[in-house]
């Protein structure tokens, strides 16, 4: 639980979109277009560019893509930035507008932004091969004809940016899963790559069980005709045809990008509109009531299982059992004002600030102190992948009614259940749907919100 998951490339994807934008913003200086709104055209190109890089996966190109994979990426964009572009003259009703300098200034973007990206694409692979840069550490579990050809890709092709470390033989004798885990906690290993054939099914509940438990990610060396009538994410390193188990959309930077402007915006809109008047008044009924801090200080587990202070407004008398139980129904620690902030949510807002200083999202799953994560890792099967993402101040889980206490063992396992669900299919559209039904359950309030 101690491991850190090494997300090695959280800055590249943004920075070449980013540089991708000035290309299109600087080379717009160099040609006579007629326009008469600059600044309305360099914004309808830079979100249409953004919207189309999502759509085309423009931005997704792996350690593993091979160059033949990128010119189509590059034309495919180009060809629908073409028609936004011209689609301009239509949508906002400018005639004036020079096609030729139009054509021009394409073309010219086309080639700039092509040699870009084909150069920052070598670089990154000479900066893995050469320089040994931005590696993951692997393991091979299986010894076969398929295992013997990834491990020399592996070791060949050094601009994948992969370090073999270790293969075990599943057919020699004393092989031993738990040695196995053992290697890939005091070695850091990053990825887990097994032969499906060469293991039974109990092996493969095991091993999917350690990689959700431990935050390692895990791949199938297909060999089984079984494996592919389940959905799974399907890659080719080289020629080698590898899958992964889960697919999370937050790991893809655009993605990751949306929902962090997402969450800047919305916890800035709360905290300007509704903290700056709300926190003096219920700072007063606070003190009034009862001695102690305007705001609760409470350490819980985040993204990579990272501890952070999570902030919610006090509202229970202070007490030295505060970081260890959790509020129960008719608990006495619960002060009159604090019953209800509870009720309506309100003591959750100072959250947004957490959200602002970007330890946990406006939606994802709630994060529970760190003696309940403890446990809950120890007994709750697959509970630490919620843990690959940024905790919320609501979730999935919450407004479909597993919030508050845990009563019983199916509350938490639910509550796991709806997080990996949301983790698995996030979209924006799911967090706005999320944030309005969190809203709609505060007004009429919750039977657990105690």
């Amino acid at each position: 639980m101690d491991y850190k998951r090494g997300r090695y490339s959280n800055l590249m994807k943004p920075l070449f979109g980013f540089i991708d934008l000035c290309i299109i913003t600087s080379t717009l200086l160099f040609f006579e277009l007629n326009l008469t709104n600059i600044y309305l055209f360099v914004g309808y190109l830079s979100i249409l560019w953004i919207i189309i890089s999502f759509k085309n996966h423009f931005y997704e190109v792996q350690r593993h893509t091979r160059i033949i994979q990128v010119i189509p990426l590059l034309v495919t964009q180009m060809l629908f930035f073409a028609v936004i572009m011209y689609a301009y003259i239509g949508v906002f009703k400018q005639p004036n507008i020079s096609r030729l300098g139009l054509a021009q200034y394409l073309a010219t973007v086309f080639v700039l932004i092509s040699v870009v990206k084909i150069l920052t694409f070598i670089l990154l692979k000479r900066y893995r091969s050469v320089l040994r840069g931005n590696t993951r550490n692997v393991i091979v579990i299986g010894k076969n004809e398929k295992t013997r050809q990834l491990i020399k890709t592996f070791n060949n092709r050094l601009d994948f940016g992969y370090k073999f470390m270790k293969q075990y033989n599943t057919n020699k004798e004393g092989f031993s899963l738990h040695e196995c885990f053992n290697y890939v906690i005091d070695n850091d290993i990053d990825e887990i790559y097994f032969s499906i054939a060469e293991l039974s099914n109990k092996q493969i509940n095991r091993l999917i069980d350690f990689a959700d438990n431990n935050l390692r990610e895990l791949k199938f060396i297909p060999d089984n005709k079984d494996i592919f009538t389940k959905k799974l994410k399907y890659e080719y390193y080289d020629y080698i045809p590898i899958l992964s188990l889960r697919s999370i959309p937050l790991q893809e930077s655009l993605n990751k990008f949306i929902k962090r402007l997402f969450d800047i915006l919305f916890s800035s809109f709360i905290i300007v509109f509704v903290l700056s008047w709300l926190t003096p008044i219920l700072a007063i009924l606070i003190k009034l009531e009862s001695k102690g801090p305007v705001f609760f200080k409470q350490s819980r587990n985040g993204f990579n299982y990272e501890e952070f202070d999570c902030y919610k407004f006090r509202s229970m008398t202070p007490n030295k059992t505060a970081n260890l139980h959790q509020a129960t129904k008719g608990d006495l620690r619960v002060t009159k004002i604090g019953k209800f902030i509870r009720k309506t949510s309100i003591d959750e807002l100072p959250q947004f600030f957490n959200v602002l200083f970007g330890d946990m999202s406006v939606v994802g799953p709630r994060p529970h102190m760190v003696s309940h994560t403890n446990m809950y890792a120890q007994k709750v099967d697959k509970f630490m992948v919620r843990h690959f993402v940024k905790p919320g101040i609501t979730g999935l889980a919450q407004v479909s009614g597993f919030r508050g206490e845990i009563e019983e063992d199916k509350d938490i396992i639910n509550r796991v259940k709806y997080d990996i669900f949301y983790i698995e299919n996030w979209s924006l559209l799911l967090d706005i749907k999320i944030i309005i039904q969190t809203f709609l359950n505060a007004l009429k309030g919750e039977e657990k919100a105690y």
